[in-house]
């Protein structure tokens, strides 16, 4: 299963699946993570964490925690 947080600075997938539940699940998907979104990784921090990326047109920044439950095509 590849996911958001194997990708390397710019490369991109569309969004197959969002694992987990509850509030984590629903605060990804209320920023724009959703099934058939294109995510680009734009930037990594300098620690690695969090990522940037873009995702319907816009900036975000995600924590690997959560990067590791958007799985990608």
């Amino acid at each position: 299963m590849k996911t958001l947080k194997d990708l390397m600075i710019g490369e991109s997938g569309t969004v197959k699946k969002v694992h987990g539940e509850g509030p984590t699940k629903r605060r990804i998907m209320d920023m724009g993570v959703i099934k058939g979104a294109d995510v680009l990784l734009r930037k990594v921090a300098p620690l690695g964490d969090p990522l940037e990326v873009t995702v319907r047109g816009y900036e975000l920044s995600i924590r690997k925690e959560d990067a590791q439950w958007i799985e990608l095509v």
